[in-house]
């Protein structure tokens, strides 16, 4: 049997592939760009495939040998990171879905009132100094501990759980300690796969910390390593215009090889966003609540 087409469905799926397109063109030329010859992109006309075709770009990112520490330091971060943010906001939440819960509108507005007001980034910076966190692994996991929209994302997602899945658990004897780990964390595969995400990539893209309250170098995490040696490409490409203006000679990072400061940007994006490229597919999955179908049978 044929499928007939309308014009609505022709135009809408016009439409979406001109989305998805706009939407996957820059990494498209991105990857081409840092795969190509520095000096050779600077002529322009690469659109979908390198023209020069070079690992020179990723070689001398990697040649630090600072880059392979400073990976570690993200992931480690990243995974520790997410996993306590997660249990914390989890149980935080599972707490406050029960209007049982004795002081529940006062301990809900005690954990929104700091989203509100901020004391700013002084205030924040003497905080983790007195903590003794400044300069120490824990500065990047222990402050991102804690939102208080995950938490209502998460309870909202909670509130949706049918009680009669807790009464029957009781009636057969579970506690609240074993309800929540046996009956409510499985059927939050989808909210807690959606919080996994959004914080694991706030984890993965944060440079900040690393820039402003570790000075030592064995904890400065990829993301802060791959500005720093963004800006020294910059400095050098100053630099080798100077001399060049000048009539004398430059010496480097790309004098011979190839590389210029936009190649080696293209191929620090392509490493920055590579790892989330590969896992958010799998977590995209879990994103339909459709888990939530069936659970209760009249």
């Amino acid at each position: 049997m044929k499928r007939k087409w309308s014009f609505f469905s022709i135009f809408n799926y016009a439409v979406l592939a001109l989305v998805g397109f706009a939407m996957i063109y820059p990494f498209i030329y991105i990857l081409a760009y840092s795969l190509n010859d520095g000096k050779d992109s600077m002529m322009g006309s690469i659109y979908f495939l390198p023209r020069k075709f070079t690992l020179e770009n990723y070689a001398q990112v990697f040649d630090n040998a600072r880059i392979w520490q400073a990976y570690r330091i993200t992931i480690m971060r990243t995974l520790i990171g997410t996993f306590l943010h997660v249990v914390l906001c989890t149980l935080m939440a599972y707490a406050l879905s029960k209007k049982t819960l004795p002081g529940r509108s006062f301990f809900t507005f005690y954990i929104f009132l700091p989203t509100i007001f901020s004391a700013g980034f002084i205030p924040f910076f003497i905080t983790l100094q007195k903590l003794q966190l400044i300069n120490t692994f824990w500065v990047y996991v222990l402050p991102m501990l804690y939102n208080f929209m995950h938490i209502v994302i998460i309870r909202t997602f909670l509130q949706g759980i049918p009680e009669e899945l807790e009464e029957s658990a009781k009636i057969d004897g579970y506690g609240d300690f074993q309800i929540f780990l046996r009956i409510i964390l499985p059927l939050s595969g989808p909210v807690l796969a959606t919080i996994s995400l959004f914080i694991g990539v706030a984890h993965w893209n944060d440079w900040f910390s690393g820039a402003y309250y570790v000075s030592n170098k064995e904890l400065i995490p990829v993301q802060t390593l791959l500005q720093e040696m963004l800006t020294e490409a910059e400095a050098l490409s100053n630099s080798m215009q100077r001399a060049s203006q000048q009539g004398g000679q430059t010496v480097g990072m790309a004098s011979g090889a190839g590389a210029t400061p936009e190649s080696l940007r293209m191929a620090l994006l392509v490493i920055t966003v590579f790892p989330i490229l590969c896992i958010y597919p799998f977590l995209q999955r879990y994103f339909v609540k459709g888990v939530m179908i069936g659970s209760v049978k009249g």
